[in-house]
Formats: C-alpha cells, structure tokens, sequence
C-alpha cells in the first residue's frame, strides 16, 4: 500500500458518526422518545411551527447520517487519494460534508414544510380526513413509480461510479471540496428523494423503517447487483401500495398518523 493511500484512508470519525447515529435512533425506538419527533407529533398540537422545525432538522441531521453517509464513503475515499498532497485535510473532509449535508437539510427542511401545508390541506377537507390511507397509499405508489423512472437511472449512474464523478468535478482547495459535496449531495437527493419520503412519512426516529431503506439505498448505490435491485424494489412498493389503497387494514403501522 501507497504512503499516498494510507494517508487517504477515511478519518475515524465518519464511521464513529454513522455508529453514533444508528444509536441514537435505537435508543430512540426502545425509549418511545422517537414518537415526539414524527411530523404528527410535532405539527399537530405540538410547539409553534419554528419550534417544530428546528427539531426536526436536528432529528434529520442524524438520520441523514445514520442512513446517507455510509452511501457517499466511495466517493469520499476516492477523494481523499486524488487529494492527498493538498493541506488541511480534515477542513476538505468537512467541508466536502457540508456541502452534502447541505442539500439534504434544504430537501428535509421542503419536506417538513410541504407536509406542514398538507396537514392544513386533510384539515380542511374532511372526505380526506376520513381516509388517510390514500395518502400512506400514494406515497408508496409514488416511491414505487419512481424507481423505473429515467431521473432515477441517470442519479443512480452518477452515484455508482465516484471515481468517474470525481474526474469531472474535481476541484482543488476547500470551495472546491464543498462544491464536490454539494453537487453529490444534488445526485444523492435525485435518485433517493422518493425512499426518503417513505422515510419521512414514517418518522425520523422508526428504527425498522431507518434500517429497510438503508439497506435499499446502499445497496442500490453500491452492490454488484444494484442495478437488478432497482425494479425489484419498485414492484414492492407498488404492490403495496396497491394493497394499502384496495385495504387500508394492511397500511404499514408507522404510516397509520399519516394525514
């Protein structure tokens, strides 16, 4: 091994966040502590709207971690090889995060709002009220839909083959690290928008749901056959769907406050 490759090798502290965050959302499941921070509990009598979202994004802040940063390792390791001569090493790593992150918060802080807007939406229309199983349903068919879409396939391509991503968007110092982020983090939210908000319908803090999509995610980003797994998971998802609207009693649990 390489002086240049050791040098390279992913800082501790990112596999220690991971872990620190998929402790965070078991203690969360075991405490019960978790149901305080799905968007039912924190829009429907809960603190006031800006209370409520700054909550929110500290939750998302760690089931982002727990769930997306294993998916970009491959492209940060890539990284860190082609900028080993390049100083501050750890200032490029966090900026490089930032950027990411970035995006992910703007997509989970348009997602807290948009279902803030549709809850006042059911709220005014009681027909919708009575069957929040069209809701739960469509977004299962949406997520399901989603995974035979173009958008998904190009994302997904950008995703699995970093160090081609790397050779056209790398940039030297830390702007440039933040921009790499940034512009990852943009392919990231376009291939996995959809499972996130099956993520996000279910709650923050749901454990079984965190480790699902997770595995999906992955997979689809990184294993040898990630490809096949795409439609699969669409099929799924779409069947389901298919038997959450047909009967709402098999809608999946986390999903029952959706409305």
């Amino acid at each position: 091994m390489t002086t240049a490759v050791r040098r390279a090798r992913i800082p501790a502290v990112i596999p220690a966040a991971i872990a620190a965050a998929w402790l965070l959302a078991v203690l969360a499941q075991a405490s019960g502590r978790g149901r305080a921070l799905h968007h039912d509990a924190l829009l429907e009598g809960g603190p006031p709207l800006w209370v409520a979202l700054g909550l929110f994004i500290v939750a998302w802040q760690a089931m982002v971690a727990a769930m997306m940063l294993p998916t970009v390792i491959p492209l940060l390791r890539n990284y860190l090889v082609v900028s080993v001569s390049q100083p501050r090493q750890r200032t490029l790593i966090a900026a490089f995060l930032g950027g990411y992150a970035l995006i992910w918060t703007i997509f989970g802080v348009a997602g807290f709002l948009g279902d803030d807007a549709l809850h006042h939406t059911v709220d005014r229309t009681p027909w919708l009220s009575a069957r929040p199983w069209l809701i739960s349903g469509g977004v299962l068919a949406l997520a399901g839909a989603f995974q035979f879409s173009d958008l998904k396939d190009r994302c997904l391509r950008k995703c699995r083959l970093p160090g081609l991503y790397l050779a056209h968007h790398y940039r030297s110092g830390v702007a440039g690290a933040f921009r790499l982020g940034r512009g990852h983090g943009l392919f990231c939210v376009g291939c996995c928008w959809a499972l996130m908000l099956v993520m996000f319908a279910a709650g923050v803090a749901n454990l079984w749901w965190m480790a699902a999509l997770t595995a999906v995610m992955v997979y689809e980003k990184t294993g040898h056959s990630g490809d096949r797994a795409v439609p699969v998971v669409g099929v799924v998802l779409l069947s389901w769907a298919v038997l959450v609207l047909a009967h709402p009693a098999w809608l999946p649990t986390a999903f029952a406050g959706v409305d």
